[in-house]
């Protein structure tokens, strides 16, 4: 039996040194002969359970993700400050702004209440190399580079706009947040001047307004920028010269109609009272425009207009429009800016239409002169609007939001013919939901509650029932 047992033994070894030989040769054999590891062939188990740190990419948008680089110059930012500090939230919003100096004298110490900043890299090199011949452009363009040097970790937009500009970054977390950040992708709007794209391109972002890039874009952008100075020295317009560098990736502008460059002077009423059915994401040229409410400054214009933004962003210039049949009035209300009464029923597709308050970016310029259909300002009666600006705003309670419009002033018009004065009407007081509007392209639908004498119309905002007819 011992040497039945020792055979045994000796077999089982000898089989065991076989296996161990094999498994040698097929190491071997998968490294040398075919290039390829052992874990190509024999993958490593995957357990069917998920991660348990979820995938970063995959998380909502949210306000950490949005990167603003601002281009700013010491000699304005002494009024043009306000514009910036309306929006910007200390330790929550994430940018930098970029000076042509640095900041002295009265505007230091730095105010913690405006975004950090810092002076734009001294270029004289990169102008000799790239024989480019315009100064300030290079400078603007270049910020993108050294705005992505700066900051990278967790950043999923780079949003690039002036310091004249309000933005609204809780409408741009909605907007970005639809859109694929691994994605090369560049957001931008035109002008709201037909010359000016004419004279430079619609398919660019005019960079005032705010364009953003992707990541990655940004990226791919920053690696090849001051080469790109090389290939365009002739390009005078930041802008342009921007979309000239992203078309070389081979990437086209993504339209987004929430941006405004406001290439647009004086009064801009009526361009504000008729937004398109899209979230607003920013205001440029504030400057440049009359104070956007009566009996203000441009900076008390800017804060004002803040206190409905931090509120209700999605809402925010959103136009609803109703009818009071009783006296056969028309309301349009753009909330959280102004309200309309028209002593006639007139029909929404025309009341979509801005009223023509403002005057054209270039002067004596042949019509068409905007990219956007436009209406008359006119002293018909049946046409001209009662016209309310915000006053207030308050939020009632988790499920209300109410906001009031006072009038600017007298109509100074007889009565329609055909109908009721609206002359004794000092205020709209319009009532809204405390969440978030979701839903754009088709506005929300409204009932008047009025009652004849009283000098308060009320408007309460509601969603519309399916296949609803509002006229």
């Amino acid at each position: 039996m011992s040497s039945l047992q020792s055979d045994k033994s000796n077999i089982l070894v000898n089989l065991c040194k076989v296996a161990a030989i094999s498994g040698i040769v097929l190491y071997l054999a998968s490294v040398f002969l075919f290039h390829n590891p052992v874990s190509e062939f024999f993958p490593p188990l995957r357990l069917p359970f998920p991660s348990s740190e979820p995938d970063a990419s995959a998380s909502p948008t949210n306000i950490s993700h949005l990167m603003f680089g601002i281009l700013a110059s010491v000699k304005a930012w002494r009024h043009r400050k306000p514009y910036t500090d309306s929006w910007w939230r200390p330790n929550v919003t994430r940018g930098y702004l970029y000076f042509d100096v640095a900041p002295s004298g009265d505007l230091l110490p730095w105010s913690p209440l405006s975004p950090p900043p810092r002076v734009s890299d001294d270029i004289t090199e990169l102008l000799k190399e790239s024989k480019h011949g315009h100064p300030i452009t290079v400078r603007m363009v270049h910020a993108i580079l050294e705005l992505f040097r700066e900051e990278r970790e967790g950043v999923r937009w780079y949003i690039m706009g002036d310091d004249d500009s309000i933005f609204f970054a809780e409408n741009m977390i909605d907007v970005f947040g639809k859109l694929d950040h691994t994605k090369y992708i560049y957001v931008g709007c035109n002008s709201e001047s037909l010359k000016s794209n004419v004279d430079f391109s619609f398919n660019m972002g005019f960079g005032g307004g705010g364009f953003a890039l992707s990541y990655p874009l940004a990226e791919a952008l920053s690696k090849d920028l001051e080469n790109c100075f090389k290939r365009y020295p002739y390009l005078w317009s930041a802008d342009q010269l921007t979309m000239a560098c992203i078309d070389d990736i081979g990437v086209s502008l993504t339209v987004n109609k929430g941006i405004h460059q406001i290439d647009l002077h004086s009064d801009l009423s009526g361009f504000l009272s008729s937004h398109p059915q899209v979230p607003l994401l920013s205001l440029h040229h504030f400057d440049l425009v009359d104070p956007i409410f009566p009996k203000m400054n441009r900076a008390e214009s800017a804060y004002h207009l803040s206190k409905a933004a931090d509120v209700d962003q999605s809402r925010l210039l959103q136009q609803t429009i109703c009818y009071y049949k009783q006296n056969n009035w028309s309301f349009s209300v753009s909330w959280g800016y102004s309200a309309h009464i028209y002593e006639s029923v007139i029909p929404r597709t025309t009341l979509k239409k801005p009223l023509e308050t403002f005057k054209p970016w270039v002067r004596n310029t042949r019509p068409p002169l905007f990219i956007f259909n436009t209406r008359w300002v006119t002293n018909d009666p049946c046409e001209a609007p009662h016209v309310f600006f915000f006053d207030s705003i308050q939020k009632r309670s988790v499920n209300e939001v109410v906001t009031s419009y006072v009038r600017a002033a007298p109509r100074g018009l007889s009565a329609c013919s055909s109908n009721h004065s609206a002359d004794y009407v000092t205020r709209i007081t319009v009532f809204s939901s405390a969440t978030k509007l979701d839903e754009y392209g088709r506005s929300e639908c409204c009932d008047i509650v009025h009652v004849d004498g009283e000098d308060v119309a009320e408007v309460k905002f509601r969603a519309c029932m399916k296949d609803e007819i509002i006229a």
